[in-house]
């Protein structure tokens, strides 16, 4: 499903990985870019999506952050790479956000949910694509495929 997964299964999501140190940032950051593989369900069906995960020295008390580095047409990732996934929220009301107890997996795990799951257009974080499915699938569902032909193969 995610060669992700198998990386972070393989040396824990942070031995060998790039790491990068900023000039004006004296934290050690971990990089890990990798790609999810979207094979037989929803609507990026064959669609390659690059993510990159900044893990923070704070890690596992605060949350990587995520983003999405294809370009999608997606109801919770903007074309420049948000992402809202409950669980990267450091502070969440509703008890799903981070907490110390997750791990690099299931943030693999939520970001996989985001291309099997369609439901919450209630709560989209692109509105338009969300009003776009809303308002005519077909054409939500092409646009979608174009995506995918241009930027995820």
């Amino acid at each position: 499903m995610l060669t992700l997964a198998s990386k972070l299964k393989r040396d824990d999501g942070l031995k060998g990985s790039r790491t990068a140190a900023t000039a004006s940032d004296s934290t050690r950051r971990v990089s890990v870019r990798d790609e999810l593989l979207v094979k037989e369900v929803g609507y990026c069906q064959g669609g390659k999506f690059q993510f990159e995960t900044e893990v923070p020295d704070a890690y596992n008390m605060v949350p990587p952050k995520v983003k999405c580095l294809t370009k999608i047409w997606h109801r919770t990732i903007t074309e420049t790479g948000e992402i809202c996934l409950s669980l990267l929220r450091e502070h969440s009301m509703d008890g799903t956000g981070w907490a110390p107890t997750r791990t690099l997996k299931d943030v693999v795990w939520g970001l996989n949910s985001l291309f099997t799951d369609l439901l919450n257009f209630d709560d989209p974080l692109n509105i338009v694509a969300a009003k776009h499915h809303l308002r005519d699938k077909e054409d939500f569902r092409n646009k979608v495929d174009d995506y995918i032909k241009r930027y995820a193969r």
